[in-house]
């Protein structure tokens, strides 16, 4: 199933996060602003929870031999990996050409250092203290990190049911809390963690698949997108108001169950929104190539040529790096990642572009 909110949702996030950094690039405010917006970080991990839910609803019940568990990660490397690569080379190749110039305001040897592990992309793990090179796909590597420990959740629901998975999610929470406690995360508690945001991200995870669970066994009769979309407002107000991190975590997974149920209920009642999925399905390709397009618009273009040209409104050319994301996330997914992601999938498998982390896998 299809579930078209939760890619309406994913790109809103996506807008929101391509905002708050494009705005760091504004005159007097921009920043205080992005500072603001910064309050909405846990639509991120709406992103993971949402990624957790699909994943678990569509392979939970495919997974049943180290085979199939190898098919299923080959599927979601192919998935993910090309943009991931392409965009990360883009970087790369900044680096070397500033190492090639000498251009010493630019940091090419952090940049380059920290290449291997993006490749390899484990730079989500906490090999680095901060974010080099392609920064945004530390949720790549933290994704792969959640598919890499997808069988602990399949083994839990089999062996333990539902109730088991609710109390490993709750002991892991308790080694996060206990981990931010001495000081492990680089950017002080958990729910911040970039460098080592895989940990931040296979808890989200989790609680999707819990979710996931919830839903497929309809514990809960709701056929109404009401509950769910007022849910998700209080969660953008007690973030908004800097509620403590488990009051909008507790909103968005209850937002997230309450909106599955009523699709799942009712798929025919967000038909209206079929044809924004073109669109909405590019998310993640917003989300990936939003820095390519930032360093393009703004550390080339304005800041060289139009910050101080008379006329030229920052605001209204902000557009312009917008929209032109948009257009490449959309192309970018249907002429450039289905045919790199045939490539790692191998023969006999075909490629469909999906929104991000698999809205249908």
């Amino acid at each position: 199933m299809y579930f078209r909110l939760f890619d309406c949702w994913r790109m809103s996030a996506a807008l929101l996060v391509m905002t708050y950094h494009y705005l760091f690039w504004a005159p007097v405010g921009g920043v205080e602003a992005a500072d603001f917006m910064r309050r909405l970080l846990p639509l991120l991990d709406m992103f993971f929870m949402i990624s957790g839910f699909v994943i678990t609803e569509r392979y939970a019940t495919r997974i049943a031999s180290p085979g199939d568990f190898a098919r299923f990660l080959r599927r979601r490397v192919a998935r993910l990996y090309p943009l991931h690569f392409v965009t990360t080379m883009f970087f790369a190749a900044v680096a070397v050409f500033a190492w090639a110039i000498g251009a010493h305001h630019y940091p090419y040897a952090e940049e380059l250092a920290a290449l291997p592990y993006h490749l390899a992309a484990i730079h989500a793990l906490g090999v680095t203290n901060t974010l080099n090179l392609n920064y945004v796909t530390w949720s790549v590597s933290a994704e792969f990190f959640s598919y890499a420990m997808f069988p602990l959740i399949v083994i839990t629901l089999r062996a333990r049911g539902m109730m088991g998975l609710a109390l490993l999610i709750l002991a892991y929470l308790v080694g996060l809390e206990i981990a931010s406690a001495a000081d492990v995360f680089p950017s002080g508690h958990w729910t911040n963690a970039d460098t080592l945001g895989a940990y931040r991200a296979f808890a989200d995870f989790m609680i999707g698949g819990l979710i996931a669970q919830i839903v497929s066994r309809r514990l809960i009769d709701i056929r109404s997108h009401g509950p769910g979309l007022c849910l998700l407002g209080l969660a953008l107000a007690a973030m908004l108001l800097q509620a403590p991190w488990f009051v909008p975590f507790a909103l968005i997974a209850l937002s997230l169950t309450a909106t599955a149920l009523a699709e799942t209920a009712r798929p025919e009642s967000t038909a209206a929104l079929h044809p924004l999925m073109r669109v909405t399905s590019a998310s993640f390709g917003v989300y990936i190539w939003h820095p390519i397009m930032e360093f393009l618009f703004f550390t080339v273009l304005w800041s060289r040529y139009l910050v101080h040209v008379d006329g030229v409104n920052f605001y209204v050319f902000a557009l312009l790096p917008m929209l032109s994301t948009i257009a490449v996330a959309m192309l970018s997914q249907r002429f450039v990642e289905p045919g790199l992601g045939r490539l790692i999938k191998g023969r006999g498998e075909r490629s469909k572009a999906v929104s991000p982390a698999g809205a249908s896998a």
